[in-house]
């Protein structure tokens, strides 16, 4: 591949983000995010990439759009990896699997379900797509101090929106309906589409990923009767992520990493 003084897609350049990046999927979320940051800074829109700069505990931090899905994702992590950022938070919406999961609620991922096709362009199906500890533990940690109702575990990190929402009118709908089933039965914990191909990127690119969300609503809690309404502020998910991300600059400079 041609080098260019920018990243390809991103249109950045080392020295435009901190070793520390957030990745919300809506381009529209970023200034959102930025506002919880010191001295926030516009840095540069292509595509599905938006780009702010600032600073937490006088450390430089960026929140980087990511679009939609496990590809425009793997370019974004794989890029921002080239010019210098080597810690990443995905901050995302899910829709809830276990019924535990209600609206609002925050879910953490220690691990995602491969349903997309990117990871498999990295490694083999059998391994597995792992949340960095230290980051799960991070999000746990920002969750528990500040008293939001969270769940820990597996999620789902699909390809189709509307192979979930809609399984029955798809011709592989016995293989979606069969796998959602086994989902369920493993308490995998929500459905989203770009974790497992980032904890897989940032496994073969050696850097530290994790992710958390905010549950928009639960599909199976409506089927089983069970209160549920639509939600979409994300405040909570993002000022857990952005706790964790302070949690890990002290964490980092107590330790000369």
């Amino acid at each position: 591949m041609i080098e260019h003084e920018l990243q390809y897609h991103i249109q950045l350049k080392e020295g435009d983000v901190g070793r520390y990046c957030l990745l919300p999927g809506d381009p529209g979320r970023c200034a959102k995010i930025a506002e919880y940051f010191d001295n926030p800074v516009f840095v540069n829109s292509n595509r599905e990439y938006t780009t702010y700069t600032g600073t937490l505990l006088g450390e430089k931090v960026s929140v980087v759009s990511t679009g939609i899905g496990a590809p425009s994702a793997a370019i974004a992590m794989e890029e921002l990896a080239k010019i210098g950022a080597d810690t990443f938070i995905r901050i995302g919406t899910c829709g809830g699997i276990a019924l535990e999961v209600e609206t609002d609620d925050v879910v953490i991922a220690t691990g995602a379900a491969r349903c997309e096709g990117t990871s498999r362009e990295y490694a083999p199906v059998e391994f597995p797509a792992v949340a960095d500890f230290t980051v799960t533990t991070a999000l746990v940690n920002a969750a528990r101090e500040m008293g939001y109702k969270h769940e820990v575990g597996v999620v789902q990190s699909k390809d189709s929106f509307y192979g979930q929402h809609s399984p029955e009118s798809m011709p592989v709908s016995s293989e979606l309906l069969a796998k959602w089933e086994a989902w369920k039965r493993l308490n995998v914990l929500a459905s989203e589409m770009e974790a497992s191909a980032l904890f897989t990127v940032a496994a073969t690119r050696k850097l530290r990923a994790g992710a958390c969300f905010h549950t928009v609503w639960n599909q199976e809690r409506i089927l089983a009767g069970l209160d549920c309404r639509e939600a979409h502020d994300t405040s909570r998910a993002i000022r857990v992520a952005v706790e964790a991300i302070k949690k890990l600059i002290i964490e980092d400079k107590e330790n000369g990493k």
